[in-house]
C-alpha cells in the first residue's frame, strides 16, 4: 500500500503528468454531462430504459447515452465507423493507399474525408435512430419535420463535439482520447449493474454474488493476457561501419501479438449476426425453416448463435489479422536495414517464417477471442443480471482492459523518463523500455 501511495505522489509530482490528468478529467466530465443532456421536444420521462441487442450494446458503450436520447445519442460511434470505412478503404483502393504514403500531407487529407464521411454516417445513423429509437409518446412537438430537422443538426454537433473532446484529451490529456471516450461510457454503467446485481442476490444469495466477482476477476486477468501476449521473433541486426563508429550488431526482436486484431472482429460478427434473424423474419410467414432461423438467432442464449458467433469471429480474426500486419513488408523491411532472423534465409524465406508463426498465434488468439465474445451469454444462462452480464466478456470488457492498459503505459513512460521507479515493480506493461525491432 505504501509503493501504491508513492506512486500516485509521484505521478503529481510531474507538472505535465498532472496537468495532463486534471485535463483528461475535466473533458470527460463534460463528456458525461452532455449525455444526460436530452434532445428538445422530448420528454424523457416517456423513453424505455431497457435497450436490448445490437442497441443495448451501443448504449452500454455510449453510458446511457442512447437510452436518454441526449445531445450525445451517437457518440463517437459515427466516426468510429466511417474510421473503419476509411481503413478498409486505404487497404484496398489504390487512391487512399498513395494518401498514406504521402506522409504528413496525406494523413491530413485522409482525416478531413474521415470527418466529412463522419457527417454523412451521423445524419444516415441519426434518421435511423430517431425513427426506430425513440417513441412516438416520448416526442412531445407537434412538428415532426421540424423535431427531425433540428434533432439531427443536435445530433451531428454532438458528434463532432465528442471527436473534438477525444482530440483534445489526445493532445492536451493522456491520449487515447477517442478509446478514451468510449471506455468511461462502458465504466460509468459498472457502478449501477454491479448494485443492481447485488441488490437482486440480496443475503439470501451473497456466496452466488462473490462467486460472480470471483468470476469476473478472472475473466478480466484472461483478458488482460490476451492483450499483452505477444511471440516474439528474434532479429540480428549485421554490424555496419561508418566512419570510425561501429552501428548494429545487437540483437531485437519483432512482437506479433497473439490478437493483433483487437476488438474489431467482434464489431463486424455483431453486426452480421443480425442479417440472419431479420431476413427470417421478412420471410417468417412462408416458411417453417425461416421461422425458425428468425427465432433462433433473436436469442442471444442460443447455442446455434453463440456457435455462429465464435466461428465467425475466429474467421474475421484471421481476416484482419491478414489485412493488418503484412508480413512481405516487415521482411523486406528487414532486409533493407540489414536484419535477419537466425536460421532464416532473408526475402521470401523470411516472409514465409513469419507468416506461418502469426497463423500459429492467431489460432489460438482467435479462439480464445471467440470465448471471451460468448462470455455474457454464458454468464445471462447461469443467471446474472443482463446488464452485468455485458462485464464478463465481449467488446466492451476488450476495450476497457485495452484502454487502461495504454493509459497504464503512458503514465509509466512519463514515469521512467523522469527517473521514477515504474507504476509496477514487478510488472511487464509495454511502456517499459524494451528491444524491438522496428519493422
Amino acid at each position: 500500500m505504501k509503493k501504491f501511495f508513492s506512486t500516485i505522489r509521484n505521478i503529481f509530482t510531474i507538472e505535465d503528468l498532472r496537468v495532463r490528468i486534471l485535463n483528461t478529467v475535466g473533458f470527460l466530465i463534460i463528456f458525461r454531462l452532455g449525455s444526460f443532456v436530452v434532445l428538445p421536444g422530448i420528454d424523457p420521462s416517456k423513453l424505455d430504459d431497457n435497450v436490448g441487442g445490437i442497441l443495448g450494446i451501443l448504449d452500454a458503450m455510449l453510458g446511457g447515452a442512447f437510452s436518454n436520447a441526449s445531445i450525445f445519442g451517437l457518440g463517437i460511434m459515427p466516426y468510429i465507423s466511417a474510421s473503419i470505412v476509411i481503413q478498409l478503404l486505404t487497404m484496398a483502393v489504390p487512391y487512399f493507399q498513395k494518401l498514406q504514403k504521402e506522409g504528413d500531407s496525406g494523413r491530413k487529407k485522409i482525416n478531413q474525408i474521415t470527418r466529412v464521411l463522419t457527417i454523412a454516417i451521423t445524419f444516415a445513423q441519426g434518421s435511423a435512430y430517431l425513427a426506430g429509437a425513440i417513441p412516438a409518446e416520448a416526442i412531445v412537438l407537434e412538428n415532426k419535420f421540424l423535431f427531425t430537422l433540428s434533432s439531427l443538426t443536435i445530433l451531428t454537433a454532438g458528434t463532432i463535439f465528442c471527436m473534438w473532446l477525444g482530440e483534445r484529451i489526445t493532445d492536451k490529456g493522456i491520449g487515447n482520447g477517442i478509446s478514451m471516450l468510449i471506455m468511461i461510457g462502458i465504466i460509468s454503467r459498472f457502478p449501477g449493474s454491479l448494485m443492481q446485481e447485488a441488490m437482486t442476490r440480496g443475503m439470501n444469495e451473497a456466496l452466488f454474488f462473490l462467486l460472480e466477482i470471483l468470476a469476473l476477476f478472472f475473466v478480466v486477468m484472461a483478458v488482460v493476457l490476451l492483450t499483452q501476449a505477444v511471440r516474439r521473433i528474434p532479429v540480428q541486426y549485421a554490424k555496419q561501419v561508418v566512419g570510425n563508429k561501429v552501428y548494429g550488431g545487437q540483437r531485437q526482436y519483432i512482437p506479433l501479438k497473439v490478437n493483433s486484431a483487437g476488438v474489431m472482429p467482434i464489431i463486424f460478427a455483431q453486426s452480421l449476426m443480425f442479417l440472419p434473424s431479420m431476413v427470417g423474419s421478412y420471410f417468417a410467414d412462408s416458411s417453417d425453416v425461416m421461422q425458425y432461423i428468425a427465432t433462433t438467432f433473436a436469442n442471444f442464449q442460443s447455442w446455434e448463435y453463440n456457435l455462429t458467433f465464435a466461428i465467425m469471429i475466429m474467421l474475421f480474426t484471421f481476416f484482419y489479422t491478414a489485412i493488418s500486419v503484412n508480413p512481405n513488408q516487415i521482411a523486406d523491411d528487414m532486409k533493407r536495414n540489414g536484419g535477419f532472423i537466425p536460421g532464416v534465409k532473408p526475402g521470401r524465406a523470411t516472409s514465409e517464417f513469419i507468416d506461418t508463426v502469426l497463423t500459429r498465434v492467431t489460432f489460438p488468439g482467435s479462439l480464445f477471442l471467440a470465448f471471451v465474445a460468448i462470455m455474457p451469454a454464458f454468464a445471462q444462462m447461469a443467471g446474472v443480471n443482463t446488464n452485468f452480464a455485458q462485464f464478463f466478456g465481449g467488446t466492451s470488457l476488450l476495450i476497457m482492459v485495452g484502454v487502461i492498459l495504454d493509459t497504464l503505459q503512458q503514465i509509466e513512460s512519463y514515469l521512467l523518463m523522469r527517473h521514477y521507479e515504474g507504476m509496477m515493480k514487478s510488472g511487464k506493461l509495454k511502456g517499459r523500455s524494451q528491444n524491438i525491432a522496428v519493422a
